[in-house]
């Protein structure tokens, strides 16, 4: 927990926290359903990982134009993010399923973006899940500087401009994460945080490195074998391919976080937070859209942030099920609940806080939840 202390303030609080797992509990059991995926779910992984798949193969298997190329992997980029949304993410939080080796086999997939399990671990479920939008131990909203995500973030004059130029750098999102990686483990050794997992930090580096020579053989190594396309064309396509990926995704985790009417916190002087650390999860994410139908479907459940930040263990295709548990109770005991009306709604908003935290400076004082 890195010395962080979440703290109740009332007796409303720990009476809601107890209240809404309790309800949540009720509905699986009333409708004797499993917490994990289901059929669907298997389904989903089939038809998504065929989105990234089945144009790689096109495209090593039969002559293509240099037009229709491109296409193909913009279409793996689709695929790629929706792999990283919809399966290694349920996979990495084991709620994909009861059996840890199907978790295991979902978490497997980050594979395929040429990224290893670890790194993300720590990245998002240890860290992110925890401390959200706390300044400073969230990495999601702490450590860009070109983009400022956080209120208690340095102002920098370009900051001005953010909210056009951010979207186009949000496409860089799977470089930063295949290119910088190695960095981030380095950092993790260095601070003992490998060897908190049980894990051996050399064994964690020789691990990366060999996906990452996998990865490049395979995703411009066999185009360069089996295909007519030069080496700059290749490249092209590996770039659209993780553009799209990387747009698509960032853009969706920042419609959770960065949006009006959810809260960014630093700790106070005694390293506390003045909420109970379910009650701090409400007040620093959205859901956006209830009726989002494919849409839905592709990101993972992920326009339900508030329910998958609450029950990070329940898989997402039962998010739009719970999601009315959750906001009629956080109504009851008078706790804020942040909805966004559609996908639309909820980019305008984050365009818009992109454009306030661009203009206002806000002085890095020590403030509580």
């Amino acid at each position: 927990m890195e010395g962080i202390k979440f703290v109740r303030q009332n007796s409303k609080e720990r009476e809601f926290a107890s209240e809404v797992r309790r309800r949540v509990r009720t509905y699986f059991k009333e409708n004797n359903k499993s917490i994990y995926g289901n059929f669907n779910m298997y389904v989903k992984s089939a038809v998504i990982l065929c989105i990234y798949v089945v144009p790689f193969i096109i495209l090593l298997t039969r002559p293509v134009s240099q037009w229709t190329g491109l296409f193909l992997a913009v279409i793996m980029g689709v695929g790629e993010a929706g792999v990283g949304m919809s399966i290694m993410h349920d996979g990495v939080h084991q709620a994909y399923s009861s059996k840890k080796w199907v978790n295991n086999l979902a978490s497997s997939t980050m594979l395929l973006l040429g990224s290893n399990i670890f790194n993300w671990k720590i990245q998002h479920n240890l860290k992110h899940h925890t401390f959200t939008n706390i300044y400073n131990y969230d990495p999601d909203i702490s450590n860009l500087k070109i983009i400022r995500l956080s209120k208690h973030g340095p102002l920098r004059k370009y900051h001005r401009y953010q909210h056009l130029y951010a979207f186009p750098l949000y496409g860089l999102m799977t470089f930063v994460r295949l290119f910088g990686e190695i960095g981030v483990l380095l950092e993790y050794n260095r601070k003992g945080i490998t060897k908190q997992q049980n894990l051996d930090p050399r064994w964690q580096l020789v691990k990366l490195i060999g996906i990452k020579i996998i990865y490049f053989a395979v995703i411009i190594g066999l185009p360069l074998l089996f295909t007519d396309f030069v080496f700059w064309e290749i490249i092209v396509g590996f770039i659209a391919l993780h553009v799209t990926a990387g747009m698509i995704m960032s853009t969706v985790f920042q419609m959770a976080h960065v949006v009006e009417g959810t809260d960014q916190i630093l700790v106070d002087k005694d390293h506390q937070i003045k909420n109970d650390w379910l009650v701090h999860q409400l007040h620093v994410t959205s859901d956006f859209g209830r009726r989002n139908g494919v849409l839905s479907w592709y990101i993972g459940g992920l326009d339900f942030q508030i329910e998958h930040h609450l029950f990070q263990n329940i898989c997402h295709v039962h998010y739009a099920a719970i999601a009315s548990i959750v906001q009629n109770t956080a109504k009851e005991y008078g706790i804020i609940y942040n909805l966004k009306s559609n996908i639309f709604s909820a980019l305008a908003s984050h365009f818009r806080r992109l454009k306030e935290l661009g203009r206002e400076a806000t002085p890095l004082e020590i403030q509580s939840g």
